[in-house]
């Protein structure tokens, strides 16, 4: 088998030099990059290709301010000033997508009236795919600052009113500015975060 290794430039821009962005620049993020990010994230891995995430891009001044009011006080700035912000929610009733998304079998089956399990699926996947999202933003050269210090119910009924979609987190997005980023900081080493049984 061959492998096909990403260069060093490449892992620097998804992993050694991204940071997480509290500042932006004034750039606007166009509605062709935020296809373009759907059209990466999507086809990463869920369970049985279960794909519960749904995403609201607010990117309006007027989505900004229905926003950032049930956000954290350290994180309305943040709202304001990105570019973008990505709502990631998850939709609790992804089960019935199944006989699309997963038609090799009857998965819609393995959920119904199974609460705990319906809600463990979508939260884990729909954090996979925000976490999917985040590398794809990185990938196609913008950065992200993804946040909780949120209303959940707050922003659910705000933005997932009347829908089976509830919120997991915040994510701005765009071009991020470097003024007052502090140090990078520490991470754990091998031995201290993983062990080979």
């Amino acid at each position: 088998m061959t492998i096909d290794r990403l260069g060093q430039r490449a892992l620097d821009q998804l992993f050694f030099e991204a940071r997480t962005f509290n500042n932006w620049q004034d750039t606007k993020i166009s509605t062709m990059v935020l296809k373009e990010l759907i059209g990466l994230m999507k086809w990463a891995p869920t369970s049985a290709n279960c794909s519960p995430a749904r995403i609201v891009f607010v990117v309006s001044d007027e989505a900004k301010e229905k926003l950032a009011p049930l956000t954290a006080d350290a994180n309305q700035d943040k709202i304001r000033q990105a570019p973008a912000t990505a709502i990631i929610g998850y939709d609790r009733k992804f089960y019935e997508h199944l006989p699309k998304l997963f038609p090799h079998t009857d998965a819609k089956s393995w959920f119904e009236g199974n609460e705990e399990l319906i809600e463990s699926t979508a939260f884990r996947n729909s954090t996979l795919q925000g976490a999917y999202f985040i590398m794809a933003a990185r990938a196609i050269g913008l950065d992200t600052g993804p946040m909780s210090g949120f209303d959940y119910d707050g922003v659910d009924k705000a933005f997932f009113a009347d829908t089976d979609v509830t919120t997991n987190f915040l994510c701005t997005f765009g071009y991020g500015d470097p003024k007052d980023m502090f140090d990078r900081s520490p991470r754990f080493s091998f031995e201290e975060m993983a062990s080979i049984i």
